[in-house]
């Protein structure tokens, strides 16, 4: 039951996910990949690679994937299937809200955008927040260590080396008005005590 509602959750996100990003480059054009340099290229392939086959192999058939995994009360993966049921319309919401901005890398388009309003008026970066929900929701669902320990390493890699390389280019891009964006919001999570003082003395429009 449990593979089938991780496969239904899969599924979901990424036909959304899909959807808006072609939408995304016929509007906005796209960025090469290779951009981004090749050690950068490196790092994600050693980190995403080995997640996605293994979600890709529980998926198409449990057993592949029993190796690594762990007893688990099933309170805990019925946990996992509510935080991955409640990704589909959170996906959703940040594709909407980025529209054409969305970038298969941390560069910015040409005509780029700011993006201040949905989910980004209290978090920068809420696609990976909902992205690394989502493939911890599926370890959970799965019980498996192997897929849990490397959504932790791709939470580890996006919060050292993919957030802060990206919000250079977006300082590089936007300066002030993306630098007073950072005063006012979290990264991945809201502010916990909302805006910061100088942001609440510099209110957006």
């Amino acid at each position: 039951m449990f593979r089938w509602i991780a496969l239904a959750i899969l599924l979901a996100t990424l036909s959304i996910s899909t959807f808006y990003r072609r939408r995304a480059r016929r509007e906005g054009g796209t960025i090469p990949r290779r951009s981004e340099g090749k050690w950068f290229m490196a790092a994600r392939l050693a980190v995403g690679l080995p997640l996605w086959l293994s979600i890709l192999a529980y998926v198409v058939n449990p057993r592949w994937m029993q190796w690594a995994a762990f007893p688990s009360p099933e309170w805990l993966r019925w946990i996992g299937a509510g935080l991955g049921v409640m990704a589909v319309p959170a996906t959703l919401w940040v594709f909407q809200s980025i529209g054409q901005n969305v970038s298969e890398t941390v560069l910015t388009k040409n005509q780029h955008e700011l993006v201040t309003h949905g989910p980004y008026r209290w978090v920068r970066h809420p696609l990976y927040a909902v992205g690394s929900g989502l493939i911890m929701a599926i370890g959970l669902l799965a019980a498996n260590g192997f897929i849990v320990a490397f959504a932790l390493l791709a939470l580890v890699l996006i919060r050292t080396v993919v957030i802060p390389r990206e919000e250079t280019v977006l300082l590089a891009t936007f300066g002030d008005r993306y630098r007073e964006y950072m005063g006012q919001t979290g990264g991945m999570v809201p502010r916990p005590f909302g805006r910061s003082r100088s942001a609440r003395s510099h209110p957006s429009p």
